[in-house]
């Protein structure tokens, strides 16, 4: 059978009823499953209501005017208070607790924007905020369980869980998360794997208190990002890591 049309991954990104010979596919083809899960990444975060919300317009960096001037050849440039403004409002960095560390709240990498993978870039593809994110159908009757960790709170934090990787009948796997935390207002919980340099990362979705399903990229190395992450985001649209974790383990295998 044909793999469903786009149309129909749209709807199931959506949790519509597809029609039955697309759900059967559906539940079969890790291939589409994936596809699904790239694109429910959007409809997750949307379905947060402050991140639906309209909110205040940021000024661009002037950082953004020069690269448009270096892409395109015409001088752009913001007007004088858009430009005082967005450079008076940068705020400083904050330092990062050391790597070994789990009293502190921040998670310790080089940069704010770390290197994604392209294998994250792959589960984000049709997505508008990102990458990776919860699968509708397990497409396997009796999963097995390969790998598990508990997610210990970092600090003074109360968040905190369990992780499981599971490899269905297809051979697509899903990390199955239990995740007991305080419910956010203005921020949500995203979760993540990490390498263990702290370094690379992949995004996989966005993450509520209680259970939930998310799907695995294909190919995705998991002893090379063993560390499962759940991170504090800010409703600032930026797809990276905020630096703020609150639980995390280690994968067996």
């Amino acid at each position: 059978m044909p793999h469903c049309q786009p149309e129909q991954l749209a709807l199931a990104a959506l949790h519509e009823t597809l029609p039955a010979d697309d759900a059967a596919h559906l539940a079969s083809c890790a291939q589409c499953r994936s596809e699904v899960a790239a694109l429910q990444r959007a409809v997750d975060a949307v379905a947060i209501p402050e991140l639906a919300a309209p909110a205040t317009a940021v000024p661009p960096p002037p950082a953004v005017w020069a690269a448009i001037a270096a892409a395109t050849g015409v001088t752009a440039a913001p007007r004088s208070e858009d430009s005082a403004t967005s450079v008076a409002a940068a705020p400083t960095p904050a330092p990062v607790a050391d790597a070994a560390s789990t009293d502190g709240r921040v998670l310790p990498f080089r940069s704010r924007r770390p290197r994604l993978l392209l294998v994250a870039a792959a589960v984000a593809a049709g997505a508008a905020v990102g990458a990776g994110a919860v699968a509708a159908l397990n497409g396997g009757d009796d999963p097995e369980l390969v790998a598990a960790v508990g997610l210990d709170p970092l600090g003074e934090e109360s968040a905190s869980g369990r992780a499981e990787v599971v490899v269905r009948e297809d051979g697509s796997r899903a990390l199955q998360v239990d995740l007991d935390a305080p419910a956010l207002t203005d921020e949500y919980y995203e979760i993540w794997l990490i390498e263990p340099d702290v370094v690379e990362m992949v995004p996989l979705g966005v993450l509520r208190p209680g259970t939930q399903t998310f799907e695995l990229p294909t190919g995705i190395d998991l002893e090379a990002y063993p560390i499962v992450d759940v991170s504090v985001e800010p409703l600032d649209g930026d797809p990276t890591h905020s630096g703020v974790s609150v639980a995390r383990g280690v994968l067996d295998s």
